[in-house]
């Protein structure tokens, strides 16, 4: 073959890998799809309307003016307690029709899309956390599964209209993980058969993460990334960053060990005095303390920004309208606070 004919022909294959046409693959993770490092941020409403407005697109807007190149995108069903085997909406799960559009203005506006359905308990008596959703008798999970089979690939099923580049599985369901991986290694199977983006799962810091045995089936794996940094009421940086010293210690040893390309599907801090303490909790000090928040931010970025095998994160939570927040606010929102500024210095920088 003459030399020009050839260069040609590289040039043709290396213009259809850029535009999508022929997937970039990564042999050192395994992973089909080219691996991006996500500055994601993560998109939030517990309402049937709340992505289906013009605040909403403005809102989005502002997201993809920080310098995000990705878009978590929330919806969630619910069941009645840990123990049912129905799952269903609510009148705090968005519409269909609001979800398809928060994804095309996200796409609007040059971003990618996760988009990552959420379970949640409505009775919490006998335990009101996601994780702690589990059956007694084999017969029951078996229900159970395909009760949440049904629920996630109706979302697979707008994933793919939309053209959604990820989809998150399943988020912090610990003990339907540790106890049935073999039901979610089908679940995975039955997903892709429909549904050719990436996929990851979203797994809890504590005791979930390091022990989930299907990491291998999945593309990035996921750690919602609320590890405790601190019991002081306001840590100095270098304290915050000790206690990353250990813990990212230990996210990287478990990275060794699967040989997966990491994400924190989601990672944030309230912006009050405690935020550190345990930043998955809905409610933590009583004072605003929006530098806090920020030096929590910046630790993230200074421990993992530069790993080779870190492929992004998604702050969480970002509202529907561009005047949530504020410097009256202690809530996990960064913005119109020092954290919003944060993330667009660091999301501006080429990794």
């Amino acid at each position: 073959m003459r030399k020009n004919t050839v260069f040609s022909l590289f040039l043709a294959l290396s213009v259809l890998v850029v535009l999508g046409v022929i997937p970039l693959v990564q042999s050192r993770f395994g992973v089909s799809n080219a691996l991006e490092f996500q500055k994601g941020i993560h998109y939030v409403t517990w309402s049937k309307s709340g992505y289906n407005s013009t605040k909403s697109d403005e809102s989005i807007r502002k997201v993809a003016s920080l310098k995000a190149n990705w878009l978590g995108v929330l919806t969630t069903w619910y069941q009645e307690n840990c123990f049912s085997t129905s799952i269903f909406a609510t009148e705090k799960t968005p519409t269909d029709e609001s979800i398809v559009r928060a994804i095309k203005e996200a796409h609007a506006n040059n971003m990618k899309v996760m988009l990552k359905p959420h379970l949640d308990i409505l009775d919490s008596a006998y335990g009101g956390w996601r994780g702690e959703i589990a059956c007694v008798r084999d017969p029951d999970w078996q229900k159970w599964f395909e009760a949440y089979k049904a629920f996630i690939m109706h979302y697979v099923k707008i994933a793919n209209e939309t053209n959604a580049e990820m989809f998150c599985v399943g988020t912090e369901l610990t003990t339907a993980t540790l106890t049935k991986p073999d039901m979610w290694r089908q679940l995975i199977k039955d997903i892709r058969k429909e549904y050719k983006g990436i996929l990851t799962y979203a797994a809890n810091w504590n005791d979930e993460y390091l022990n989930i045995t299907f990491w291998d089936a999945l593309d990035y794996a996921g750690v919602d990334a609320y590890f405790p940094l601190s019991d002081k009421a306001r840590p100095t940086y270098d304290e915050l960053m000790t206690a990353w010293k250990t813990w990212g210690a230990e996210v990287e040893a478990w990275q060794k060990k699967i040989n997966k390309p990491v994400i924190f599907p989601e990672v944030g801090y309230h912006s009050s005095d405690y935020a550190a303490k345990e930043p998955w909790a809905q409610s933590t000090g009583s004072q605003v303390d929006l530098d806090l928040q920020a030096d929590c931010y910046r630790a993230v970025y200074d421990t993992f920004w530069s790993k080779d095998w870190f492929y992004g994160m998604y702050w969480w939570d970002w509202g529907t309208s561009t005047k949530m927040g504020g410097s009256a606010n202690r809530g996990f929102t960064p913005q119109n606070k020092p954290a919003e500024g944060m993330i667009k210095d660091w999301y501006a920088k080429t990794r």
